[in-house]
């Protein structure tokens, strides 16, 4: 079970003798085209007795209600026998992401978090809350009932919940006031951002556009690509990368094994080489099990009859084996390596690290 473990997750990762061809609207971001992120701070109302007690978020509510022309005083020089503290309100940061074309009424969800020391946001409401950008201009504006997408159920010593309730969602709860437009062409040439930068891919993509529409790319570096629309005054910029978006390429990539030591999870990339080189596996095998005995007292000793534990430990260390493995060529081959020796995932992340400081693996090893 352990081999064909082992064998599905790389052989799935490296199957075929080269890489699928995608879009390269896929591996490429456009310059300009980025989204920009949103912040506010605001108040949650409606909450079921949940809410936070503190005199931060009371002074809030006030300061809330001095804005909308309600007339009262300081939270803090009030008498303490006429504070009334609710406890149906949490004072939240609110966030969203605004898109580079969204326009102006355009929607946008927003996310709510609590700051203070509310229990759930179950069933509350988010108060007008103004979202700014980095450059502190406002633009867009949050409001509406929150959906948590969980509960939470308390008795007597015991209880269930799922799901975080101290944050929340709003599905198209903020709407745009102010656009924040993307710069598609800039002095009449635009550029391609490759999400995974690569020399020889950016050459690639740079070689297909000019098939197709000659002397108008130039792979500037690794994770760059410069275009020039083509004369036609018929294709508009806009068009123009809308049909590149859509051409084909068999991107390429850096050879790289990725292990999580958390989950035991190995994952190898199709350019993975190892040189020839001999591993030696052994397993130390600890047992450890509990034989119940019973203890029966002498005769008139005025004792009872127990059942008592007896714990036996016993280990045992597997002979290790000592493999030649071949130099591979797949990441098939390098699976067939590894299951010779009967690893498991586990045992296999300690192999790839050895042979990493060996030399005779040709990837890079990422630990996350």
């Amino acid at each position: 079970m352990l081999r064909l473990l082992i064998a599905a997750v790389v052989v799935l990762v490296g199957s075929g003798t080269a890489s699928a061809q995608v879009r390269i609207k896929d591996v490429t971001d456009v310059s300009g085209s980025r989204s920009n992120q949103l912040f506010g701070f605001g108040l949650v109302v409606g909450l079921d007795g949940t809410g936070s007690r503190s005199t931060f978020t009371q002074q809030i509510a006030v300061d809330m209600l001095q804005r909308m022309g309600t007339s009262t005083q300081i939270f803090s020089q009030l008498p303490a026998e006429s504070v009334i503290r609710s406890t149906s309100i949490s004072a939240v940061l609110v966030t969203a992401e605004i898109g580079p074309f969204t326009r102006k009424g355009g929607r946008l969800d927003v996310t709510v978090s609590a700051i203070d020391d509310a229990r759930s946001l179950q069933g509350g409401t988010l108060i007008f809350t103004p979202l700014r950008g980095a450059d502190g201009n406002v633009y867009a504006l949050a409001q509406g009932p929150l959906s948590i997408g969980g509960f939470s159920v308390t008795g007597q010593g015991s209880g269930i919940q799922k799901n975080h309730l101290n944050v929340g969602r709003i599905p198209a709860g903020g709407i745009v006031e102010k656009e924040a437009p993307g710069e598609l062409v800039r002095e009449g040439k635009s550029t391609l951002l490759l999400k995974d930068p690569d020399l020889n891919t950016s050459r690639l993509i740079a070689k297909t556009i000019n098939e197709r529409y000659p002397g108008t790319a130039s792979a500037t570096d690794p994770g760059a690509v410069t275009l020039c629309a083509p004369a036609d005054p018929a294709k508009t910029p806009t068009l123009f990368l809308a049909e590149v978006g859509l051409l084909e390429i068999r991107p390429d990539s850096t050879a790289r094994v990725v292990i999580n030591e958390r989950t035991g999870t190995v994952v190898a990339g199709e350019n993975v080489r190892i040189s020839t080189t001999a591993v030696a596996h052994g397993n130390l095998f600890i047992g450890v099990t509990n034989a119940p005995i019973v203890s029966q007292p002498s005769p008139l000793a005025g004792g009872m009859t127990t059942v008592v534990p007896r714990t036996q430990v016993a280990g045992v260390e597997q002979p290790a084996r000592l493999i030649n493995v071949p130099k591979s060529t797949t990441v098939a081959e390098v699976a067939r390596a590894m299951n010779a020796l009967g690893v498991t995932p586990r045992d296999l992340i300690a192999i790839f690290q050895m042979m990493k400081k060996a030399g005779a693996l040709h990837a890079e090893l990422i630990l996350e």
